[in-house]
């Protein structure tokens, strides 16, 4: 068989594709076809998402129509607790900017922390959930177990689990209001406790996984490798999604980030992990811990010298509770008022350093025409990125109070004021390495390097500021 000689030199007559009319032709017929798909699958694709991208806007023309066409965007949300963030840049999940605090929901505890019935529970969830809050957190004892099974009844009633961020503690002693059983093993990091923790809390919920779980104190007896092989043990499991850590020192959470890498080796050995296609661990992306949870505010701050730096090294974020004082942050005028009553309140009574910045925020606030709590959780928020204050109240108005805060954007003024109440001491090796001045942990700061060259350095991660709701 005699095969023609195909020539791909393209000249006025022929070509490879033909006579010249006949090879525009059908280059025109195959523009028409791929316009034709892009209208059906617009067309399809508003079908299914009523975007309406039918009529006038499929008009035929140029591809670059369609290149150039802009989609709508999400609608401006409630509040801006409904613009979210990425939890940490180790956990891409999305959530509000404040994280709702349950511990308040429940009687088991009213005594000390005052009353907060069922019904005044669920309307401040209810709230939370309306103004776009996605992220809420309790633990295994809060008010003797009612924390969890309100928080269960209410996503179920709701029909709103897999919309909410869930994040919950093990470690503290859940039982520990039962007298009758032995709590030996409902207490502690170790694995036994841990399962017993979570299938309970699981249960409780009423939910079949956890978006993030922390250990909730370091009880200093149990080791990190049995800690965080347990734990990924639950992820690999599919009943947690993530880890944290709260209450913990700094050097703890390090070397337990550090050995993750060994731990999912001991697992692979251990035939605990099924992918038999790769022996390097680091393929199977054991979970570290992502976020850290602790107290923080502008009266202690001892966050900023470990716990911080910390995190930003580990790509963690951090979810500080008491931001807003627990009550130690008051006006003058309100401390008199109280005083004048007779009624100082259930709170403890207030140290020096509480009166002291309680003073430089209400001058803050004045300027800002806002409240001492919404330039206290402004400041937090202002110090470090992937910061999400836990914000608790046991009244729907507190809530509000706390979602109108997110709109307050301090100054480095406003800061320095702040931090100008009170003498705080970084301590070494902090003061010794930043000219024995408050500097942030960066190369630039360091003295002893600054003595041979003029340097420059890529700036610091920054919190993200305060936008508006269409923005």
């Amino acid at each position: 068989m005699k095969l023609r000689k195909l020539s791909l030199k393209v000249d006025e007559d022929e070509s490879y594709h033909g006579p010249a009319k006949k090879r525009n032709k059908r280059v025109a017929n195959g523009k028409k076809y791929l316009m034709k798909i892009i209208r059906n699958t617009l067309r399809l694709y508003s079908y299914t998402t009523g975007f309406g991208l039918t009529g006038n806007t499929l008009k035929k023309g140029s591809a670059a129509n369609y290149a150039t066409m802009s989609f709508p965007t999400a609608p401006p949300p409630k509040s801006r607790l409904g613009r979210y963030r990425m939890l940490a840049p180790t956990a891409g999940v999305m959530v509000s900017p404040l994280c709702l605090g349950a511990m308040n929901f429940g009687e088991g505890w009213k005594e000390r922390l005052g009353e907060c019935d069922k019904e005044t529970s669920f309307k401040i969830l209810d709230t939370f959930y309306e103004n776009g809050g996605n992220f809420i957190d309790t633990a295994n004892n809060y008010q003797n177990e009612d924390s969890e099974a309100w928080l269960g009844e209410w996503m179920e009633k709701r029909d709103l689990r897999d919309q909410i961020v869930l994040a919950t503690k093990y470690t503290s002693g859940y039982r520990t209001y039962n007298k009758s059983e032995i709590q030996a093993n409902f207490v502690g990091n170790n694995t036994k406790s841990m399962r017993l923790s979570v299938n309970a809390s699981l249960k409780k919920l009423r939910t079949d996984y956890i978006d993030l779980l922390y250990v909730h104190w370091w009880d200093f007896g149990t080791s990190i490798e049995e800690v965080m092989t347990s734990l990924n043990q639950l992820v690999i499991a599919g009943k947690v999604l993530y880890l944290g850590v709260s209450d913990t020192p700094a050097w703890v959470v390090s070397r337990a980030n550090q050995c993750k890498k060994h731990f999912s080796k001991v697992l692979l050995e251990k035939n605990l992990l099924t992918d038999n296609k790769s022996t390097d661990a680091r393929d199977h992306g054991m979970r570290p811990f992502s976020v850290y949870q602790g107290q923080w505010n502008a009266a202690r701050r001892d966050f900023e010298r470990e716990i911080i730096p910390m995190c930003a090294a580990e790509g963690m974020g951090l979810c500080p509770w008491g931001s807003i004082g627990g009550g130690a942050f008051k006006t003058a005028a309100h401390r008199e008022e109280l005083a004048k009553s007779g009624n100082p309140g259930r709170q403890i009574e207030p140290r020096d350093v509480d009166v002291a910045v309680s003073k430089v925020l209400e001058n803050v606030a004045n300027r800002h025409n806002t409240v001492i709590t919404s330039v206290a959780l402004a400041y937090v928020m202002s110090k470090a990125p992937h910061v999400f204050p836990i914000v608790g109240g046991r009244k729907v108005e507190h809530l509000l109070g706390n979602v109108e805060a997110l709109g307050l954007e301090l100054s480095e003024e406003d800061i320095k004021e702040i931090e100008s109440a009170y003498e705080f001491d970084p301590g070494f090796p902090n003061t010794f390495l930043f000219r024995g001045e408050e500097k942030e942990a960066h190369p630039g700061n360091v003295l002893f390097k600054n003595v041979a060259a003029k340097f420059d350095y890529v700036d610091l991660v920054r919190p993200i500021k305060p936008k508006s709701l269409d923005a």
